[in-house]
């Protein structure tokens, strides 16, 4: 009896030796095969370009391919909704941006939930938006532009990229913290918002500030100022905060896994984003797109997510924006 007892016991120790011996080595293992980053936006935009660079750089720290695949439509969700019904291997990743905070107070029906549904790997970057005016447009400056606004309230137009854009929330913000009522015009992108702007069939716009940044030089729009203090590959012009203290607004973007990751391949992949966006290359690669690189670990990421959640459906919430 204590022969079979002690007989057992070797075996269980045994067991358990192999058990933790397989499963370090599958843990070492990670990646054995290629990884997936799923894009919410079309091929061409700042969202995907930023997923392309930082995958290009992942890929030779972690020694797979990292593949980009684009899921694109209702705000980001639907790839988000793929991915977090994804096996939670480290294999699906989803890149996503501030449209991923905007839109679980914009879609009444999603199957997710952002903070509930995913682990964070990591932020990657932000992009500067820009408030243009067409050059007849008697304001050069915030303050100026907001006395303009009041002078005649629900007359002027901004227009931006679509309702529950950043885009559109940013005016929303803009016109809370300045008592104004601009009105707001949704467009299907920056190429239509341009011609009519500098046609002066809208007045102002909120765009992308790097998309800005040929117009401006030719001098068909104006800049009022950026929509983040703190500066970037558009530093050269003032934050829209010196005269409206309070506002800030920008694109973000950012790396999250599904829920149920194991931790250590968080880890390993929040390491490799570390030290892919410390390359001075992809730094550069960044801001020529006119991104700024701001890397967050994961619990930082955390934190982000949850304060930028209520942000953002707050002002939607107090915008009425709503979409079908």
């Amino acid at each position: 009896m204590q022969r079979k007892r002690h007989l057992g016991i070797v075996l269980g120790g045994l067991l358990v030796s192999l058990f933790s011996t397989t499963s370090a080595h599958a843990n070492q293992a990670y990646p054995d095969k290629p990884i997936r980053f799923v894009v919410g936006m079309a091929a061409g935009g700042a969202l995907d370009t930023g997923a392309r660079l930082v995958a290009n750089k992942m890929s030779s720290i972690l020694g797979q391919p990292v593949l980009i695949e684009n899921r694109p439509g209702a705000g980001t969700t639907i790839g988000g909704s793929y991915v977090a019904s994804a096996e939670p291997d480290g294999y699906t990743l989803f890149y996503s941006g501030t449209s991923g905070f905007i839109s679980p107070a914009l879609y009444k029906k999603l199957r997710f939930d952002l903070e509930k549904s995913f682990t964070p790997v990591g932020g990657v970057a932000w992009e500067q938006l820009a408030l243009v005016v067409n050059p007849s447009v008697p304001a050069h400056n915030t303050a100026e532009l907001i006395k303009l606004f009041k002078s005649k309230p629900g007359f002027y137009n901004v227009a931006t990229p679509g309702i529950g854009t950043p885009h559109h929330l940013s005016l929303e913000l803009f016109n809370k913290l300045a008592g104004v009522q601009a009105v707001h015009a949704p467009y299907k992108g920056a190429a239509p918002i341009f011609q009519d702007l500098i046609n002066g069939r809208v007045h102002a716009a909120i765009i992308s500030a790097t998309s800005a940044i040929p117009q401006v030089r030719a001098g068909k729009i104006r800049v009022i100022g950026v929509t983040k203090e703190t500066p970037g590959s558009s530093n050269e012009w003032p934050p829209i905060s010196k005269d409206l203290p309070g506002f800030e607004a920008y694109s973000s973007q950012f790396i999250l896994a599904p829920k149920g990751v194991p931790q250590d391949v968080v880890t390993k992949l929040a390491n490799a984003l570390r030290s892919a966006l410390s390359a001075e290359d992809l730094k550069k690669s960044f801001d020529l797109q006119g991104s700024v690189i701001e890397h967050l670990t994961p619990e930082q990421m955390a934190e982000r997510m949850h304060s930028e959640l209520r942000k953002w459906g707050a002002l939607v919430r107090e915008s009425g924006a709503t979409v079908d």
